[in-house]
């Protein structure tokens, strides 16, 4: 039995709300916590500004690299813009690590050697509340459509498997948020009641470290994206077996993948086929199979199918969904 593959990523629309929800959320999130550390003087606080700051870009960014990515194929880029998407989140990627979690070690560590007076933190922790609900809702909205994706896949897998990076980033960066938000909220109780305003600046720098965390995880799942992943081995294994049972194939030397976008595969097919067939026939059943393919996945954009002699091709073997 076979574990269902995570649903295909076409739903432009809901992920366009995740990403708005996750702005709005933000904006004001970053408003509020760069009021409530110049009243307090909090550096875990002016981390966590720091921090919604750079995801409200990020969601700009990906809104962005979504509209560049949705242009029409032209003479220079034949296969379209697709994956201009997956340059812009491992930009994304790169900006939490350099900005967010940068400038929240920095903050962290001058906060230790040179800590500022306590001041009332009660702005602090009316902040703090607001931005975890706010969070929490953006969290919820990401959640609720990434479990729609993922099918009956682990959490995990549906993230290394799937090709819609704006999904799995907005997540992380929510989870990421509100893990800040709960550290930040350990680091001001802390630092008032023991006195000691170190204990914020060193809540900065966990909080710092986390995120340089979850940089690193979606620059390396960015890459693969950006430098060309094969679809859900569950298609490469259907593509397969159509071709391998379609009427004057003799056998499948290979089934070739890779996204240009999260809603569009391009597949080469090396076939051999009977050598009877006239190059007419041949013609005929390759277009056959092609609109039988088009018809079965949507998602195959372009579909290229080469004749070729089985002792001449490269072999490889058919692929092996995931066993469930």
């Amino acid at each position: 039995m076979t574990t269902p593959a995570a649903k295909p990523d076409t739903h432009p629309i809901k992920a366009n709300m995740v990403l708005f929800a996750a702005l709005f959320a933000n904006l004001g999130i970053a408003i509020a916590k760069f009021v409530a550390a110049g009243i307090s003087g909090s550096s875990a606080m002016l981390t966590e500004g720091v921090h919604s700051l750079v995801d409200s870009g990020n969601q700009v960014l990906l809104l962005y690299g979504q509209r560049r990515a949705k242009r029409p194929p032209d003479a220079a880029y034949p296969f379209g813009y697709g994956r201009e998407l997956y340059f812009w989140a491992f930009v994304v990627a790169i900006l939490i690590f350099a900005v967010g979690a940068g400038v929240s070690v920095y903050e962290g560590i001058r906060h230790i050697h040179d800590p500022e007076p306590l001041r009332d933190p009660k702005i602090n922790y009316i902040v703090l509340g607001i931005a975890i609900l706010l969070e929490g809702w953006s969290w919820t909205v990401a959640v609720k459509e990434f479990n729609i994706k993922r099918g009956r896949l682990s959490w995990w897998r549906a993230v290394q498997t799937s090709k819609d990076p704006p999904g799995f980033i907005v997540l992380f960066e929510d989870s990421a948020a509100l893990l800040g938000l709960a550290i930040a909220v350990i680091g001001v109780w802390a630092s008032h009641h023991f006195g000691d305003p170190r204990i914020d600046g060193v809540s900065s720098v966990l909080i710092g470290l986390i995120l340089g965390a979850v940089a690193v995880i979606l620059a390396r799942e960015s890459k693969g994206l950006l430098i060309g992943e094969a679809a859900d081995p569950a298609l490469v294994a259907g593509i397969w077996d159509r071709v391998a049972g379609a009427p004057g194939v003799t056998a499948v030397n290979h089934v070739r993948t890779i996204h240009s976008s999260p809603e569009a595969v391009f597949v080469a097919i090396s076939a051999d086929f009977d050598d009877r067939l006239t190059m007419g026939e041949a013609e005929a059943r390759i277009e056959a199979l092609e609109a039988e393919m088009k018809a079965a996945w949507p998602q195959l954009a372009s579909i290229y199918i080469r004749p070729e002699k089985a002792e001449a091709a490269v072999q490889m073997s058919r692929p092996e969904p995931e066993a469930g």
